[in-house]
């Protein structure tokens, strides 16, 4: 080991002061000394080693992406709408779906020629299977490389108590029934490809921070994604999640999420408007603006970097976590005991009027 002379020395040094200190130590001592410190070296050198390996492996992409197809959903806006322009960019055949027509044209007046947009209503099978019709006659032989589920919603949302079944169904139809849907409509095209499916979940299918059928409907993702992928590993298709954080979009716009809280109010029975209390809405708002404007990030890149990692890295991650909340608060608060996790988030939470704890 004389090629780390600076630890050796060290290690040494630090021996014969022991020496001078404590006197002679017995030779097992010394001899468990030395070994520390050759032990402690391989360490080292085994974790520099292992680290760049995985970035070396991390960095290498897949080639000829010019004939390769990627079918998007929820391009109007947001991640999908960055991802589609960003792989038009690189040269991929990107066929972009939009629920409006507006942002159909949007998207196809800014991209070139080879990215084709068409309309989806994610809740609608006739859609559904128009789309894996029109996608279908676009790859042909090829098959379809990636599929990016990104569309979802997250209102209506509110306390559980505020919610009616259909509150849950308009929700789940679109984050879970509908991904489903469209994924099992071009699973074919893919297992030809032996493509990508990318999943858009959130840090919330991993810790429910709320009441509402938002946190249920990536609790489904998540498992829908890992059956999904070891179903279809053995084909040569790779599924991959990506579990973005609180970031600036359509889903964290403070004026849409108050909009949908003060409807549900309104229709509420009296007996539950008194037990949150007449001041409760105001106090939502309020905390909902500071918790916004200090969580929610504008570098909306950095999911797109997730998704375009997945489709186009010869190792894909199996999960992305996109977003410093995600990273360095969600993630360590889901793997809590649940006592503590209750805890942290009960103290952030508006209290009732008739709370009792």
């Amino acid at each position: 080991m004389s090629g780390f002379p600076p630890i050796r020395t060290a290690l040494n040094v630090e021996i014969t002061r022991n020496l001078l200190k404590n006197g002679t130590p017995s030779w097992t001592t010394l001899w468990f000394n030395s070994w520390s410190s050759e032990m402690l070296q391989y360490l080292i050198i085994c974790v520099l080693l292992y680290v760049l390996y995985y970035r070396y492996r991390d960095s290498q992409c897949i080639k000829n992406v010019s004939d390769k197809y990627v079918y998007i959903t929820g391009c109007d806006s947001g991640f999908g709408n960055l991802l589609a322009k960003h792989l038009d960019e690189q040269g991929f055949h990107v066929l972009a779906a939009c629920f409006t027509e507006k942002g159909a044209e949007e998207l196809k007046e800014c991209t070139s020629s080879r990215l084709k947009t068409f309309q989806l209503d994610i809740v609608n099978s006739e859609s559904i299977i128009k789309a894996a019709e029109f996608v279908k006659s676009e790859v042909k032989e090829k098959g379809l490389w990636g599929l990016v589920n990104n569309a979802g919603i997250s209102l209506p949302a509110g306390p559980s108590d505020w919610l009616t079944i259909d509150d849950y169904k308009a929700v789940l139809n679109v984050n879970l029934i509908g991904l489903i849907e469209v994924t099992l409509s071009v699973l074919p095209l893919i297992k030809r490809a032996r493509g990508r499916i990318v999943n858009v979940a959130s840090i919330f299918g991993k810790i429910s921070c709320m009441g509402g059928p938002y946190c249920i409907s990536k609790y489904g993702v998540e498992a829908f994604n890992d059956g999904l992928r070891r179903d279809l590993s053995e084909f040569g298709v790779k599924v991959l999640c990506i579990e973005p954080g609180f970031f600036k979009t359509n889903m964290t716009n403070l004026d849409l999420i108050t909009d949908n809280f003060k409807k549900i109010w309104f229709r509420l029975p009296q007996d539950v408007k008194d037990d949150y209390g007449a001041d409760y809405l105001d106090k939502v708002k309020h905390k909902l603006k500071t918790r916004l404007a200090k969580l929610a990030d504008p570098n909306l890149m950095k999911v797109v970097w997730c998704m375009n990692h997945a489709l186009t890295s010869v190792h894909p991650r199996t999960r992305y976590s996109a977003g410093r909340d995600a990273k360095l608060f969600w993630i360590p608060l889901s793997y809590m005991p649940t006592i503590i996790s209750d805890i942290v988030l009960r103290l952030d939470k508006v209290k009732s009027a008739k709370c009792i704890l």
